[in-house]
């Protein structure tokens, strides 16, 4: 006797758990959603035509998750903003936000859709998963009605929240963050009261859940995997590139790199805001990665990763990322500096003159060392080792402490720091160190075109970046970017409770 309609979900859930159990790997997806955006207005639209433009969106996640299930996948991220867009005033933004509730509950939407009232997108997420026996994580707006008893209560009377949302095989709603770091701009959400480290365990690992700028700050992002032992961190981010440090694929792939745990990173694409850039990150480098500024195409992305990467036999070893660069003196040699900024950052750079040196250039209390032999030492290109330690950003601000290997734009020295994206010239060998007053220090190295270097360096128990058999495309940049969370100031938006 076959299993009635009704119950072949359930049964499909517990046979892919009895699957998954007996794997020490998982398919996973990440799509990079091209939004379809509302015509901008700083006036709320009507209920029914904020959702005809949300399920415009799902139309296409709803595609993507379907194939991504059909390969095999048992997890699949989707971007920030996937669903409605961005540019929203607080008041119009509202009709796009659902009442999302402790995922404690124990809710199915899509069985159960008016539990909580009206809530359209979740039910409709729910169905995706559930139809789909998947793990679907998705970006959405959550509102939460507050009175005069709440000090922190908005005027209008209501929180909202940038908020992810996770539902598993079954549709059961499993996690719920609200995005603690805002980036500027962000004005139609609330910061919560407290960080939230949301975790929630699989068949396949133990996954968190932050959303893009929040990878900068040590909460929720560090407590996670440090605290929390996450195997996986699930990223849905809307991230603008900027080089030479922060395009989307480098920065995310060090972060998994330099943090030991798989990111599964699904990014808005919109080639006008220099948004594009998604993968899915191991501690080994990149297992599947896309970055496209010439079109205006969706991407599917799925590989095949470690469930408990930890207990990889490849798992990287603890790093002393100041050992190798505090254990030697200043390098001889050329060693002439200039100041120049990296956006508004003031680096201290020193002009790599020959083909093959070794240079040591200081900032604060940070020292930069770089051994190098490039290819072959063109005219028309310029390459320097720059440091910079200090504070970044105009009103929130936090401290870096960064060295790099850096392309120049032009043979003009005033130019080093602006973007570049093509270069021509490849580098035998390069090792990269610093005296880093952190643990923290995320490895990248970025080729011509805006490309990675997968399994073309390594980092040393000492804290030296290295090539391992030289450059097989042009270098861009090759940068150890460290992050002293103990020395942010203060947050200057947050509002005290």
């Amino acid at each position: 006797m076959f299993p009635s309609q009704a119950l072949l979900p359930a049964v499909l859930f517990a046979l892919t758990a009895l699957q998954a159990l007996a794997s020490d790997t998982f398919m996973a997806a990440v799509y990079e959603h091209a939004v379809i955006l509302p015509h901008p207005t700083e006036e709320p639209v009507p209920p029914d035509r904020a959702l005809a433009l949300m399920n415009q969106n799902m139309d296409v996640l709803e595609g993507a998750i379907k194939e991504a299930a059909q390969q095999g996948a048992r997890i699949i991220v989707t971007p920030e903003d996937g669903i409605y867009g961005w540019k929203f005033t607080r008041e119009s933004i509202y009709p796009y936000l659902e009442d999302i509730p402790d995922p404690a509950v124990n809710w199915i939407p899509c069985t159960d859709p008016s539990r909580f009232g009206p809530a359209p997108v979740q039910e409709r997420l729910s169905c995706m998963a559930r139809n789909n026996s998947i793990y679907v994580v998705a970006n959405i707006g959550d509102k939460k009605p507050c009175n005069s008893s709440d000090p922190g209560c908005p005027r209008d009377g209501r929180y909202q929240y940038n908020t992810d949302v996770v539902f598993d095989p079954e549709g059961k709603l499993v996690a719920r963050y609200h995005k603690y770091n805002l980036f500027r701009g962000e004005t139609q959400f609330n910061y919560p009261k407290e960080p939230e480290a949301v975790t929630f365990e699989t068949p396949f690992g133990k996954f968190g859940i932050f959303t893009c700028f929040d990878i900068l700050f040590y909460e929720p992002a560090v407590v996670l995997v440090s605290k929390m032992q996450v195997d996986t961190v699930l990223f849905p981010t809307a991230w603008m590139n900027v080089l030479p440090f922060l395009t989307a694929v480098e920065f995310h792939s060090a972060w998994a790199m330099g943090m030991h745990v798989n990111v599964l990173s699904a990014n808005t694409h919109n080639i006008s805001m220099a948004m594009t850039g998604s993968g899915l990150f191991t501690p080994d480098g990149p297992a599947a990665y896309h970055y496209d500024s010439g079109t205006e195409e969706g991407c599917l992305l799925l590989a095949e990763l470690s469930s408990h990467p930890r207990l990889s036999p490849t798992y990287p070893p603890a790093i002393n990322w100041s050992l190798y660069a505090t254990s030697i003196k200043k390098f001889p040699g050329e060693n002439d500096t200039f100041l120049r900024a990296v956006r508004k950052d003031i680096f201290t750079f020193s002009e790599l003159r020959r083909k093959a040196g070794n240079y040591t250039v200081c900032q604060a209390d940070l020292c930069c060392h770089l051994v190098y032999q490039m290819s072959n030492k063109r005219r028309d290109e310029v390459y320097v080792l720059g440091a910079f330690d200090g504070l970044h950003g105009s009103l929130i601000k936090y401290h870096w402490q960064i060295c790099t290997l850096l392309k120049c734009q032009s043979t003009d020295l005033s130019t080093c720091g602006q973007p570049v994206e093509t270069a021509q010239t490849k580098f035998e060998k390069f090792s990269l160190s610093g005296t880093f007053g952190t643990s923290h220090v995320f490895p990248e190295v970025l080729y011509s075109g805006v490309q990675l270097a997968p399994g073309e360096f390594e980092v040393l128990r000492d804290g030296r970046l290295e090539s391992k058999h030289g450059t097989s495309k042009p270098l861009i940049t090759a940068t150890l970017f460290g992050r002293l969370y103990e020395k942010d100031p203060p947050h200057p938006l947050r509002t005290p409770f």
